[in-house]
């Protein structure tokens, strides 16, 4: 009698039984992650779900994180910046719904893991720094989808500018020392953020509103 295979509708466990991701301790901490952070946290897309089972978090880290790689909470960088937790990364993607053919840009502080993750998910990538996001550069010009891996205060016009209309924002946002993420949309009068839940993001101070007088 020919054996009928299982049936199999978890898309990590998809990814699996296709060989794609490796059995190891640290593949068993990242199923542990997405189990215990992302699904009871309500993140369970399937290709959210994929691409966090595939992209090993471990390699983005400095080496003597790499054994808390997929722990609930942020990651000092050796550039002095943090990798947010896996749940930011998780809710980011959900947010962002990807379409294979869009143009992105995505604001990385110096780990690479989030770019790495929307890769194969866009038509075009364009990874810029917090410097140059501030700055008066034009890479990424066009991009239909604009997300930033960490808090900001605000967006400024000159990164709004490269932004083609109606495109489509994601991002942590700080307001009165409370972070959120948000979603939003580049529009004729500029950027239109709106909060969508809390959620820890480590702060970009490149991205801080100026600070006026005060008596």
């Amino acid at each position: 009698m020919r054996e009928i295979p299982a049936v199999i509708s978890d898309p990590l466990d998809s990814a699996e039984a296709a060989n794609t991701i490796p059995n190891t301790g640290q593949h068993r901490a990242r199923r542990a992650m997405i189990d215990s952070q992302l699904r009871t946290s309500g993140v369970n897309t399937p290709f959210v779900i994929r691409r966090m089972g595939q992209v090993a978090r471990e390699d983005y880290v400095p080496v003597a994180s790499k054994g808390v790689a997929y722990v609930d909470r942020a990651i000092r960088l050796e550039n002095g910046a943090w990798l947010p937790a896996p749940l930011v990364q998780g809710k980011t993607l959900e947010e962002a719904q990807p379409a294979g053919d869009e143009k992105a840009i995505v604001v990385d502080a110096g780990s690479g893991y989030l770019a790495e993750l929307f890769r194969p998910l866009v038509a075009e990538l364009t990874v810029i720094s917090p410097e140059e996001a501030v700055g008066k550069g034009t890479k990424g010009k066009g991009a239909d989808l604009l997300v930033i891996d960490g808090a900001v205060e605000e967006i400024p016009a000159a990164l709004a500018k490269r932004l083609a209309d109606g495109a489509r924002i994601v991002t942590g946002m700080v307001t009165n020392g409370v972070t959120r993420m948000a979603v939003g949309r580049k529009t004729d009068s500029g950027v239109s953020l709106m909060p969508v839940y809390d959620l820890g993001i480590p702060q970009l101070h490149e991205f801080d509103k100026p600070k006026g007088w005060s008596f």
